[in-house]
């Protein structure tokens, strides 16, 4: 009992200082007194949704109140609220609050056209990313960068990526290239949207570079603890579901749920197959209207509880998921080597490879790719 105390008091102050460290942050939004001067007398449009917050105000509101002049708002997937199930098209409108046109970049057009930039000089980008491959807020960046012509400056205000302190997965093959991976980075490439916006100008993975400024945080290093204040989308409601997201994520590319539709998604996987105690009944609701095995009992993996902390990718989930499918043909979907970014990990997984063997394959591609990463490294 004693010694079970003595555990507990050490992860209360770990978890203490973790705290601390994130409470020191001082985000790039915040900063106001560093990015102001570049929107007087300025037409700005703000690219952000339901994270863009300075505190308890949203980015939007303070600019205004600061009386700088925004003009636009762009939003990206999952809308300006941020309540939209993933993959939803989004409607242009108007925000009700201010009264200033939305402009989605997850309906008609995933890039800005030069009609709905005509007239802004500067472009702010403030979303919280998970610093994810398949996590399409660092598309929609790309191409608002890409759309930045005639002399529009982008500015990004930098936030902690809550994975940045840790690099894995296969590099993506650009004949895999889609929205939910454009670049050759892997699944996990443990950078804030500040540094890979540098790294897409720096890169030239767009035709043109922009004019890009990054708004830097301050005490903010890689292997800050940072729980977000805000659900970055509707389906990762807390720090747990944004630890657990990228390794559960290649489920979605499977006839495995995981969690849609539920209390806890991302933070459990199962399927009505499976042999398991523990189940759970996706149903339809906000952020899933159409969730994997609506109304059937999936039984599977509870995570929530888990005390580990993930470092890396955990590829054992979904290679004894593969084993336990008697359909196997059935098991993977098309979007599997989408959001893989190659065709090479669900040919390992058919194999019979092991975690460990599959990673092997992964360590020339990301050593290449840690060197290009660090010249893009602010923290």
């Amino acid at each position: 009992m004693i010694a079970k105390i003595k555990q507990i008091i050490c992860i209360s102050l770990v978890l203490f200082t973790f705290s601390v460290k994130a409470q020191n942050i001082v985000l790039g939004a915040e900063r106001t007194d560093t990015y102001l001067p570049l929107l007087k007398n300025k037409n700005v449009g703000v690219v952000g949704n339901q994270t863009s917050m300075i505190a308890n105000t949203h980015l939007v509101d303070s600019l205004l109140s600061l009386e700088i002049d925004v003009v636009k708002v762009f939003s990206p997937e999952h809308g300006f609220r941020g309540k939209a199930d993933a993959g939803a098209i989004i409607e242009d409108g108007i925000d009700s609050k201010t009264g200033i046109p939305i402009i989605s970049l997850y309906g008609n057009n995933k890039k800005p056209t030069r009609e709905q930039l005509l007239g802004i000089d500067v472009l702010v980008f403030d979303i919280q990313d998970v610093g994810v491959r398949f996590y399409t807020y660092i598309s929609t960046l790309h191409y608002v960068m890409e759309a930045a012509e005639n002399n529009i400056k982008v500015i990004v205000l930098d936030r902690p990526n809550p994975n940045g302190h840790y690099v894995d997965g296969p590099i993506l093959d650009t004949n895999f290239k889609s929205f939910v991976g454009m670049h050759p980075v892997p699944i996990v490439h443990g950078m804030t949207i500040g540094e890979y916006a540098k790294m897409i100008n720096g890169e030239n993975w767009i035709t043109t570079r922009c004019e890009l400024i990054v708004i830097e945080m301050e005490n903010y290093t890689h292997n800050t603890n940072y729980d977000l204040p805000i659900k970055p989308s509707p389906n990762l409601q807390n720090a747990r579901a944004v630890n657990l997201y990228p390794s559960l994520c290649l489920f979605e590319g499977t006839n495995i749920s995981v969690g849609r539709g539920t209390d806890y998604p991302f933070q459990h996987f199962g399927a009505p197959y499976l042999k398991s105690n523990y189940s759970f009944m996706p149903k339809s609701g906000e952020g899933s209207k159409y969730p994997k095995h609506e109304d059937i009992v999936c039984f599977g993996t509870d995570l929530r509880f888990q005390e580990d902390y993930l470092t890396d990718l955990n590829l054992n989930w979904i290679i004894e998921t593969f084993k336990q499918c008697s359909e196997k043909e059935e098991f993977f979907n098309n979007f599997f080597d989408k959001l893989a970014g190659t065709d090479k990990l669900k040919k390992q997984i058919i194999a019979g490879m092991t975690a460990k063997e599959i990673k092997a394959s992964w360590q020339e591609g990301l050593e290449e790719f840690k060197k290009i990463r660090k010249k893009y490294l602010i923290y």
